[in-house]
């Protein structure tokens, strides 16, 4: 194989080195208010990939990968939640990525 063609793999790699997850718990009034589907817009505008779920206690989760900067980004969105939200708490672990594919709600 030349080294050209050799180069997308470490490219490839380099890329996804970069990339990160988070988790995040969500707390206040975020359920019934449009927060999972407003979550889902801006993650899929940012390229990140994950989910938003609404947990039975009346928070929501929110897993999302990608570049660190899209994914401060979303947190931006996430502690700020749609006009009828009222996000009180948000607990983040950051992690290495998973390789999840698209941004789901549930």
């Amino acid at each position: 194989m030349s080294a050209r063609g050799s180069m997308p793999t470490m490219v490839d790699a380099t890329s996804a080195a970069r990339h990160e997850r988070i988790t995040a718990m969500v707390r206040g009034r975020v359920q019934a208010v449009g927060y999972r589907a407003f979550v889902q817009r801006h993650a899929r505008d940012l390229g990140l990939a994950g989910h938003a779920e609404n947990l039975p206690d009346g928070r929501v989760e929110v897993m999302a990968e990608g570049r660190r900067e899209a994914l401060e980004t979303l947190l931006v969105h996430v502690r700020n939640g749609p006009t009828h939200a009222l996000v009180e708490d948000v607990e983040v672990i950051w992690g290495e990525a998973g390789g999840a594919r698209g941004f789901h709600t549930y």
